[in-house]
C-alpha cells in the first residue's frame, strides 16, 4: 500500500483490514483534518470537553491526536501548568493540566505555524492521563511519556513511542 507520500509502507507495518488506518499511510509533514466523531474527555465524573467539531493531526508512525475548540472544552476544569515544548510542524506548546495539580493533562498552541494557524488555542488531551473517548470508545495511550496521540481499535502501526521506535 501506498502512503500519502508516495512511499510504500514499511514491511514490519501491520496491513489495515476494512475499517482501519495505518500510521504508516499518514502523511509527513503532516496533514490537519476535520473530523465529526464524538469526541468526550473526562475527569472521572466531571465533563472537560465534548465535541464534533475536532480537527485530528495526522502524521506518518504516529497514532492522531484530536484537537478540540475552546468553546467545546470546560475551562474551570482546567488551568495552565509549566512545560514547553516545541513542535517542528506546530510551533511553541502551551500545557493545561487540573486545577489542584501541576501534571499536564493537555496542550495547546497560541501561535502556531501558519500551516496550523486553524488550532489555534484549540486542545489536544493525554489520553494516558485524563480519559478520552472516540464514538464513545475508551481511546489507549500511546507508548512513552511524551506522545499524545489517540489509539483505537481502527488505527494499526506499530508507532513511535514504545522501545525500539526513537530512530523513526
Amino acid at each position: 500500500m501506498w502512503n500519502f507520500n508516495g512511499q510504500h509502507r514499511p514491511d514490519f507495518a501491520v496491513a489495515p483490514i476494512s475499517d482501519q488506518e495505518s500510521v504508516w499511510d499518514y502523511p509527513r509533514p503532516p496533514a490537519l483534518v476535520d473530523s465529526t466523531f464524538s469526541i468526550e474527555v473526562r475527569d472521572g465524573d466531571t465533563l472537560i470537553a465534548r465535541s464534533r467539531h475536532s480537527k485530528r493531526v495526522l502524521e506518518t508512525a504516529s497514532p492522531p491526536t484530536l484537537y478540540i475548540p475552546p468553546a467545546d472544552i470546560n475551562f474551570d476544569h482546567l488551568k495552565a501548568v509549566r512545560g514547553n515544548s516545541m513542535c517542528e510542524w506546530k510551533g511553541a506548546a502551551s500545557y493545561w493540566g487540573r486545577p489542584n495539580g501541576s501534571t499536564a493533562v493537555g496542550w495547546s498552541y497560541a501561535s502556531p505555524t501558519p500551516a496550523f494557524n486553524a488550532i489555534r488555542d484549540w486542545v489536544c488531551f493525554y489520553p494516558g492521563r485524563i480519559e478520552c473517548f472516540i464514538d464513545n470508545q475508551r481511546v489507549k495511550p500511546q507508548a512513552g511519556g511524551f506522545y499524545g496521540g489517540w489509539v483505537t481499535d481502527d488505527i494499526v502501526g506499530p508507532w513511535k513511542g514504545g522501545p525500539g521506535t526513537s530512530h523513526w
